[in-house]
């Protein structure tokens, strides 16, 4: 078979018409073979959010057995996770320079223990579960027919990309997105066809095979483009920009207290649930668990409260700070969106516009990826206002700054000239090298 594969790309790389029809056709059958796994999987854990959501909604009392929640999916990762404790952070390490294998385990235990999370009142997401589904069960296949290394990574990029576009219904979105979360700044096209074909494939079958319906956000006017309007969006951007530092730092710091302080994983997500309850009782509201969905429609049809989006930001911090399974897109929309929303009266916008810049603008800041979340604008809420979420992805990604709440992405060109970063430095190592300049200026 070997002999048979080797003098077959002998004979191709002789006839580049049949290397470019070779590789169309090879990606296109593999993108599309992901997509259908990333896909299924994405609308299998989407119908079974809904079930879990319902059923805490409908009884109260779930909320109590958050504690023992957390320590059991602790317990799950301590027991069999092994390295899929790593989550998204160690798909990133592979497609990078990494020499990890990423288990197929990590699909099945990071669903249940969202799941678990979403079921008993944790404030999580949702994108984090369907890109680890994606890039486990992309693994796999991968093993199955034994790929090269190099094909490998892109094949993992298109788990990224198959999972990211199924659970938001954004193909072209989530095309990017696995381009674009791997390294700031550079962005590999030979992965563009698989990716495209994995994200389009994922959603179709998402939507159209298994039914999955996505929630949709609507802005009826966008204000006609002026200095004066130009200048309130930067202002707004430059603000999404800093609550995406704030969130990204947080959640960071939390899980390396948390770490240090209780070095039991299934103690520590136990505290972590009773913090969650207190902070129930505290603000007097659950609006600030689960997935935070209600607070985004809210942002689009009414005022919200004036700190809703801070709010949202310390429950999710606590839960994912705390080693609970779950995302943190959906939540970061939450905050963007209410921040938005909260900000449109003090700027005398529209609100469900600013909601809008913000949905997609603090997730740009926490995540590096200015081009996805621009397109991705537009998927959600037209072309309408596309320069303004340009403008507003491009501000707040800016003034981000080399945080995120990926620590294993790369910085593949820094966001100044004036700050240098060596090549192959990721979002850890940069802060890592923070911590010890001052010391040695010393």
């Amino acid at each position: 078979m070997k002999a048979m594969y080797a003098h077959w790309q002998k004979w191709v790389e002789r006839r580049s018409d049949l290397a470019l029809w070779s590789t169309f056709i090879k990606w296109i059958v593999l993108g599309s073979v992901v997509g259908v796994l990333s896909g299924t999987a994405s609308a299998f854990f989407l119908k079974s959010l809904d079930k879990v959501t319902e059923l805490r909604m409908n009884h109260a009392w779930l909320l109590f057995l958050l504690p023992l929640g957390g320590a059991l999916v602790s317990y799950l990762y301590m027991r069999y996770g092994k390295n899929s404790s790593k989550g998204n952070n160690l798909i990133l390490e592979q497609i990078g320079d990494g020499n990890e294998t990423i288990p197929l385990r990590m699909a099945p235990l990071v669903l249940f223990g969202t799941l678990v999370t979403h079921l008993f009142g944790g404030s999580a997401g949702r994108e984090g579960t369907a890109v680890q589904m994606g890039g486990s069960l992309a693994e796999g296949f991968g093993k199955l027919i034994r790929i090269n290394p190099l094909d490998r990574k892109i094949l993992l990029m298109c788990g990224i990309s198959g999972g990211f576009g199924s659970i938001f219904g954004t193909p072209l979105a989530g095309t990017i997105f696995g381009l674009e979360v791997i390294a700031i700044g550079l962005i590999s096209h030979k992965a563009l066809l698989p990716c495209f074909t994995a994200s389009f494939v994922g959603d179709i079958v998402a939507t159209r095979v298994w039914g999955v319906k996505h929630i949709h956000y609507h802005v009826d006017v966008f204000p006609a483009l002026g200095a004066t309007v130009l200048l309130k969006v930067i202002l707004a951007s430059i603000l999404f920009g800093l609550a995406s530092i704030l969130f990204s730092e947080l959640t960071h710091y939390l899980k390396r207290t948390f770490t240090a302080l209780v070095t039991n994983p299934m103690l520590k997500s136990a505290l972590g649930g009773c913090i969650i309850i207190a902070l129930v009782y505290i603000v007097g509201s659950r609006d600030y668990l689960g997935l935070g969905i209600p607070l985004i429609q809210d942002s689009f049809t009414t005022d919200v409260a004036p700190f809703a989006f801070l709010w949202k930001l310390i429950f999710t911090s606590f839960t994912l700070g705390t080693g609970f399974q779950g995302g943190e897109v959906t939540p970061l929309f939450a905050i963007g969106a209410t921040m938005g929303n909260s900000l449109a009266g003090i700027l005398h916008l529209y609100a469900p516009f600013l909601a809008s810049l913000g949905f997609i603008a603090v997730f740009c800041g926490a995540t590096n990826t200015p081009i996805a979340c621009f397109i991705m604008g537009i998927e959600l809420f037209g072309s309408g206002g596309a320069v303004y979420m340009f403008i507003a992805c491009l501000v707040s990604f800016l003034f981000s700054g080399h945080t995120g709440i990926y620590t294993s992405q790369q910085i593949g060109i820094s966001k100044s000239q004036w700050i240098h970063i060596p090549e192959g430095t990721t979002l850890a190592t940069v802060k890592q090298r923070r911590k010890s300049k001052p010391e040695a200026d010393r």
